[in-house]
Order: structure tokens, then sequence, then C-alpha cells
């Protein structure tokens, strides 16, 4: 049963196994890899950097929420490797941020502190590109906040993010022609959808079976 309230364990939880489920397809991610630079590595990037966050929050798994998810954001800072990495450990770094001095949270506050992570996340970038990480985290950040309803539970609201966050993912190519000349998505913005699916499954109990979350090319 998925919970109605966050607390540092359950988040330390989902941080894990979003670092797993992408470690069962950084290849994958490795191999749509063409922006900035095509040097196949960013599903290794994003996965050492969300692992070390990963690492820390576990180690604090009994604190409050607020100091489990600064944990987590601060090691993914030190841990941080390569552009989607860096984007990756400043949306953790927002989520912390809006969770300072938070015990647990619902799933609204949660969603708050997901709209901060887009603040930190494109002010970490000088110049930053549409149909990337940048645009998938958005657009599904986004759309999941508009539908909350009444009564949503975690589950709900992680579920129409990995929704909207797939369509945002198919829509990259369309956003940035360097991707619709090689014929792939975003490799960042699969990246995410492989570590958001890994999330849900820990809120709904069952991250040791983890599902790739689909990263087609176009």
């Amino acid at each position: 049963m998925c919970p109605e309230t966050l607390t540092g364990l359950m988040f330390a939880q989902m941080v894990a196994a979003g670092a797993a489920n992408l470690n069962r397809s950084r290849r994958i991610v490795n191999d749509l890899n063409v922006f900035p630079v095509p040097d196949g590595d960013t599903g290794d990037n994003m996965y050492m950097t969300i692992d070390s966050g990963a690492s820390a929050a576990v180690s604090l798994h009994d604190a409050p929420l607020f100091e489990v998810a600064a944990a987590a954001a601060r090691a993914m800072l030190f841990g941080a490797r390569g552009n989607s990495g860096v984007i990756l450990s400043r949306i953790f770094a927002g989520i912390s941020k809006y969770l300072y001095g938070t015990d647990t949270a619902d799933v609204r506050v949660f969603a708050n502190a997901m709209q901060k992570g887009v603040e930190e996340a494109y002010a970490a970038v000088n110049q930053p590109v549409e149909g990337t990480i940048l645009t998938v985290y958005r657009e599904s950040v986004t759309a999941a906040a508009e539908k909350l309803r009444p009564g949503a539970d975690f589950s709900t609201y992680f579920t129409d993010l990995l929704q909207e966050a797939k369509a945002s993912l198919e829509r990259t190519p369309d956003l940035l022609d360097v991707l619709k000349e090689a014929g792939v998505v975003d490799s960042g913005g699969a990246g995410l959808l492989y570590i958001l699916q890994g999330m849900l499954n820990a809120l709904e109990g069952h991250a040791d079976n983890c599902e790739d979350a689909p990263a087609q090319a176009q």
C-alpha cells in the first residue's frame, strides 16, 4: 500500500530504488547519448551521481525527511558527473531546499518541492536547452501538479509524473535537431525516466522488480 505521508526512510528507499533501476539500463542511456557531445557516458554519469546520493540517504534513513533529503543532495553535488549529473544534482538540491525543516511531507508539499527542483535545475545552466532532461523534468512536474486532486496519494502523483515524462521524452527530437538527425530521444531525459520508475516502484513496495521504462529511438 502506498504511503500518504513521506518519511525520511521512504525517501531514502525511493532514491536508492531510482539509482538501482537506472543502473539496470544505463547502457541503454549511454547508447542514446548524442548531445551535447556523443561520448556515450550519460547513463554512467547519472548513475554515479544518484548512487552517491542514495548511499548518503540510506545511511540516515531514520532521520527526518529534510535531513535525509539534504544528505542526498549534498552527496549528489559532490558526486555529480557530466552535464546530466550536475542537472540531476540540482534537481535534488531544489527538493531539499523546499523540504528544509520538514519531518514528513504529504503529496502536495512534495509536489511543491519537485517544482523547486525545476527552478534550481534551470538556474544551474547558463543557457538552458529544451529537448533535454530539463524539459522532461519540467513538463512532467508541471503536468503531475496540475492533475493533483483531493485525496491523491504518492502513487497517483508519481504515476502521473511518469506518464508525462514518457510523453515528454518522446517529444525531445522535435525540440532538438541533433536528436532527430540521430533518430534518438534525449539520453538525460531517458535516465530520468528510469529513476522515476524506480522511485514509483519503491513507493508501491516492489523496488526489487523494477520494470525498465521505455527509452525508444524515434
